[in-house]
Formats: structure tokens, C-alpha cells, sequence
């Protein structure tokens, strides 16, 4: 059961983002900053938690789960560090996976063979 919430959930943001695709002038940078916006917000606000606690990854691999991250990392940074964990506390709960997104981009364009498209 846990499987089909989660594929339910994820399938359920990539629809909103496909809608606004379609029925939007927006661009898809736009709406990747919209999902990652609306995560930190939410998170902030304390509604995405039980969006997590629901639906696991199907909540938490999307873009507005990063934002999610970022809110709860800052969250949790301010109050350990004060102050100083508004600016670090972001960073130090995303950065594995920063860490591994920049790691396998170079990864994939030393092994990705550049041509031209036409």
C-alpha cells in the first residue's frame, strides 16, 4: 500500500506540473522554481510534513520535496545555531544531494559524446 501512495502522490505532482505546461504560458524553468517555492513554503508552514508522512517518496523526490528539505534543514539549523542556521541550514540538509547531482552531471558529460543536432 505504501508503494501505491507513494506512486499515487508523485504522480499527482507531476500532473500539476504537466497542466501548467499545458494550460500556462509558464515555462518549465518557472514551474521548476514554483515546485521548489511552493516546498519551502509549505514546509515552512508545517503542511508538507504530513504530505510526506502519507505518501514517503512520492512526496519527497519531486522538486517541491527539495524545497522541503531546504525548509526543515533551515528549521532545524536556526534552532541549534541561532541566526547563522537561517543561512547554512539549507545548504547542509541538501547537500548530498547537490553533492550528487553535480557529481553524476560531470560524470555524464565526460561520457556523452557532443554533436551537433541537425
Amino acid at each position: 500500500m505504501e508503494y501505491i501512495r507513494a506512486f499515487v502522490v508523485g504522480g499527482l505532482i507531476c500532473v500539476v506540473g504537466q497542466l501548467l505546461i499545458d494550460l500556462t504560458k509558464l515555462t518549465p524553468a518557472r514551474i521548476m522554481v514554483l515546485y521548489v517555492t511552493a516546498g519551502v513554503v509549505l514546509g515552512a508552514l508545517g503542511w508538507y510534513a504530513p504530505l510526506v508522512n502519507y505518501a514517503g517518496c512520492g512526496a519527497t523526490v519531486p522538486l517541491s520535496g527539495f524545497g522541503y528539505l531546504l525548509a526543515e534543514g533551515v528549521r532545524t539549523a536556526v534552532e541549534e545555531k541561532g541566526l547563522l542556521g537561517a543561512f547554512t541550514g539549507g545548504v547542509t540538509a541538501g547537500a548530498a544531494g547537490i553533492a550528487a547531482a553535480v557529481f553524476f552531471g560531470y560524470l555524464a558529460a565526460l561520457l556523452a559524446k557532443p554533436g551537433d543536432k541537425s
